[in-house]
């Protein structure tokens, strides 16, 4: 299979995945199973026909309201589906360019596990337990399965030093200062070092700077532009998540030009 076919089978997938995605987006911080009852409107709570729970199709169908009770949907629906499926999408097909095929299945449990906890942080400032506690597990046995798949037990080696070195990392700065660092995050960043460490040192080091990177940048943008004080807690997880997607889909360009760069002053 060509990286091409891998990426449009992947962003297919990552449509039906989006889907469930939001199941969870929207069961997990009200502690609700996320496997019964079936899909319903939050509003007039009926039922949703299975035509009408197509990935973005049902939503344009629907013109964003319930069937029934004409209630409108949100719009973060649709566009988690989208998210989901182009990010697979761009994940199947780096890492099948890369030769890493065998390590897709673990990516792209990474970037569901980014697109679910990013917004319900972004929408609760919570990072669930079942969410994050499960996610380091089913990572590591994927990233196992292809370490052993590609006959490199090192990548994982790797990977888990560097899922304890950036927990460590993060303990620390929770214990440090508590109400800037929520332990969410530090409960997170196992799966993430894991994942980046498993790829090289250097993409760890760029996923890792880019979230506090993007972190501070939007964080200094709310205090001007929205007036928010320092003390204001704004959620880290979608910096985690942000930093983490971009060092797999370029961490290791990211860190080649920087170190060019270094190397030319």
């Amino acid at each position: 299979m060509s990286p091409f076919a891998a990426a449009v089978l992947a962003g297919l997938l990552g449509l039906l995945f989006g889907s469930f995605a939001n199941v969870v987006i929207h069961r997990v911080p009200r502690k609700e199973s996320i496997v019964r009852p079936a899909s319903r409107c939050p509003s007039c709570g009926s039922a949703i026909a299975a035509w009408d729970n197509l990935p973005v199709l049902g939503w344009l169908l629907l013109r964003g309201r319930c069937r029934r009770c004409q209630a409108p949907i949100s719009v973060r629906y649709p566009a988690v589906e989208l998210a989901m499926a182009v990010l697979w999408a761009l994940v199947a097909y780096r890492l099948w360019s890369d030769g890493l095929a065998w390590a897709v299945p673990a990516y792209l449990a990474v970037a569901f596990v980014c697109v679910v906890l990013t917004v319900i942080d972004a929408t609760s400032k919570l990072l669930p337990n079942r969410v994050t506690y499960p996610a380091f597990p089913v990572v590591a046995g994927l990233l196992l399965g292809a370490s052993l798949a590609l006959g490199d037990l090192g990548r994982m080696q790797r990977g888990l030093l560097a899922a304890l070195a950036v927990t460590a990392l993060f303990l620390l700065l929770f214990l440090v200062n508590p109400s800037g660092m929520g332990f969410g995050d530090v409960k997170f960043v196992p799966t993430l070092g894991l994942a980046l460490g498993w790829l090289s040192w250097p993409v760890l080091a760029v996923g890792i700077f880019a979230a506090f990177l993007l972190g501070g940048v939007i964080g200094v943008a709310a205090m001007v532009v929205l007036r928010l004080g320092r003390k204001s807690l704004l959620p880290f997880g979608p910096w985690l998540a942000a930093g983490a997607l971009l060092a797999v889909l370029a961490g290791s360009q990211i860190a080649s030009w920087y170190g060019h760069t270094l190397l030319r002053a």
